[in-house]
């Protein structure tokens, strides 16, 4: 896989239909996109990454596990892939239990192939920007693990806009430890000003209360 692959994102496929597969895979490498096909949902789950930057393209109605089926298995394994269901058979109500799970759209076969790109190049586009924040948000949160409970208590503080005497008279501490303490917070979060600080700690959710 080269760079421009990594950048672009996976397609998985999943369909019994080699000729839907080839014809998807053909559509979207157009595009420079990574395409993996399976002809079933147990050969996804089994060879699948779920830690890649992917959507998911899913025919409804196969042998064996279905692709509702799929749905179901991989919002129990946490995995949140951005699904495109593709079926022959769909109807409104099926539409709208997939959409409440969080499938993105629901197209009927013989999809638009236009339509299809730009919906996965939009897709895709969300979950490398999924990616990014959860990268960050992992990252604070690794940060902010590294600070005592007193720093931790501080760092509350800072974020809410007290000023060292003020720190030192909440937590009954001199100022110059409220200093050193501010200083070790900077540098454990590897924050150069309170802006920086800042933006590291909402990256990660905020402060757990």
């Amino acid at each position: 896989m080269n760079d421009s692959e990594e950048t672009l994102g996976v397609v998985y496929v999943v369909d019994d239909d080699d000729a839907v597969r080839d014809s998807l895979q053909w559509l979207l490498e157009a595009s420079r996109y990574r395409v993996i096909g399976f002809d079933s949902a147990e050969g996804f789950l089994a060879g699948h990454d779920p830690g890649a930057i992917a959507v998911a393209i899913v025919d409804v109605r196969m042998p064996g596990m279905s692709g509702l089926q799929l749905q179901d298995e991989l919002l129990a394994r946490g995995v949140s892939f951005p699904i495109i269901f593709i079926t022959g058979h769909g109807d409104v109500p099926m539409a709208v239990s997939v959409m409440k799970k969080g499938a993105v759209d629901f197209i009927e076969k013989p999809f638009d192939q236009a339509s299809l790109k730009s919906l996965v190049d939009r897709m895709l586009d969300d979950a490398r920007t999924r990616a990014s924040e959860t990268e960050r948000r992992r990252l604070s949160e690794a940060l902010m693990a590294k600070l005592t409970p007193r720093e931790q208590q501080v760092l509350e503080r800072i974020v809410a806009g007290r000023l060292n005497k003020q720190i030192a008279d909440d937590l009954g501490i001199s100022i110059k430890t409220v200093e050193a303490h501010r200083a070790n917070i900077m540098d454990k979060m590897k924050a150069n000003t309170v802006a920086d600080l800042m933006r590291t700690v909402l990256a990660g959710g905020g402060l757990q209360q």
